[in-house]
């Protein structure tokens, strides 16, 4: 009974907010799944477990996120539509998946209660402490534990998860601890031949890393690596700037201000035993750059928040330095904490502390492996989501 007027009441505030029509892609014929991502997070995520539903099983998926995929993303994305009765039943007349899966615990009233009562089982993923959509948050008497109890099965992140899910309404037997998604692989991709050169050239001579450097955080790149460079005199950066018409301003100040050498990649240059910072320009190259460096800091992450996917230098084996601004990829950081994978920095003096430590290899080593360690995990719970779809999708035949 509270259920029914906690939705009726969301329902009635959320009638007037119907959106526009929207154009849509064509239904493919077959079997369809629909996947919801809650963010940037899960998005990668359910980006990988659409690739193991299509090139495994044959499925057709579709995916609801506020952000793209990525263009590689080999799936039908959509916006996910208003959570309005009206819109929620239009969304639902168009694709009419055979099973849907939500991420997280971001709970749409109207498009999850439109697709119980058409009888779509629906699975959540990567479950976390349950909310309703965000902004529209209110007074809802029993609606999240109606919600969760329409579900055919919850698959939680942790203990801590499952007790948050159960205290919510979620029934005890539909909860089960199966752990995070795997992160969809982050390896970049990089010549073999041209890596073995440049590592023939930089022979034993100690390397760090700084990606997607924007000009805010120039002056303390530059500092900790003058700092670095009277613990290890051989100590190369490299260094690929946000802006990459930045790179003949940066070589040119670190020349002629620090009196570094300095070489440029785009001008074909290399990194000799006597450069002391390498200008790396292209975006294509960071699976080398990665590989090459023991030591990675996540430009961006000091100033602005812009940083590259972190999971990108941790599939490959460098040690991640980062500052406290996440971006996007809070909960990727957040893992990687949580295991103490990172070094975590707030100014350039910190920066020059981590970097110092880390050019002792056994410590980045420990730190690199830490992080392969988490960017590889999670194959076992993307398993059993593929295993527990498939179920739900052969009971709508």
């Amino acid at each position: 009974m509270a259920y029914s007027l906690g939705l009726t009441l969301y329902n009635l505030k959320m009638r007037k907010a119907q959106a526009p029509a929207v154009p849509r892609l064509a239904r493919p014929v077959g079997r369809l799944i629909w996947l919801h991502a809650a963010g940037h997070d899960s998005l990668m995520q359910m980006c990988g477990l659409a690739c193991r539903l299509q090139d495994e099983k044959g499925l057709e998926v579709l995916l609801t996120s506020s952000e793209a995929p990525p263009a590689k993303s080999n799936v039908i994305w959509e916006s996910p539509p208003n959570d309005s009765p009206a819109d929620a039943r239009d969304f639902l007349d168009h694709w009419q998946p055979d099973a849907a899966a939500f991420a997280e615990g971001d709970l749409r009233p109207a498009l999850l209660h439109e697709a119980h009562e058409r009888g779509i089982p629906k699975l959540l993923l990567d479950a976390r402490s349950p909310f309703i959509l965000k902004g529209r948050e209110g007074w809802w008497p029993g609606l999240i534990r109606g919600l969760l109890s329409e579900f055919r099965a919850i698959h939680a992140i942790d203990e801590s998860a499952a007790r948050a899910l159960r205290r919510a309404g979620a029934p005890v037997k539909a909860v089960k601890v199966v752990g995070r998604m795997e992160y969809p692989s982050a390896t970049l991709p990089c010549t073999e031949a041209e890596r073995a050169e440049m590592a023939l050239l930089l022979a034993t001579r100690p390397v760090w890393f700084v990606s997607a450097l924007p000009e805010a955080e120039e002056a303390q790149v530059i500092a900790a690596h003058r700092t670095a460079m009277k613990l290890a005199h051989r100590l190369l950066l490299i260094v690929a700037p946000k802006d990459q018409a930045r790179g003949e301003i940066l070589a040119k100040q670190m020349h002629e201000v620090e009196g570094w050498s300095v070489a440029q990649r785009g001008l074909e240059q290399e990194p000799d035993p006597e450069v002391q910072v390498f200008i790396a320009d292209a975006d294509a190259e960071y699976g080398l750059w990665y590989r090459l460096a023991p030591i990675t800091f996540l430009g961006g992450s000091l100033s602005e928040g812009s940083l590259r996917d972190p999971m990108e230098a941790a599939a490959l084996g460098s040690a991640i330095i980062h500052g406290p601004k996440s971006g996007r990829f809070g909960a990727s950081l957040g893992r990687l904490a949580a295991a103490q994978a990172t070094a975590l920095v707030s100014s350039s003096a910190d920066l020059a502390e981590a970097l110092s430590e880390l050019l002792s290899p056994d410590r980045a080593a420990r730190l690199a492996q830490t992080a392969w360690i988490v960017a590889s995990d999670g194959a076992e719970a993307t398993d059993a989501a593929v295993v527990t779809l498939c179920q739900l999708a052969e009971e709508t035949r």
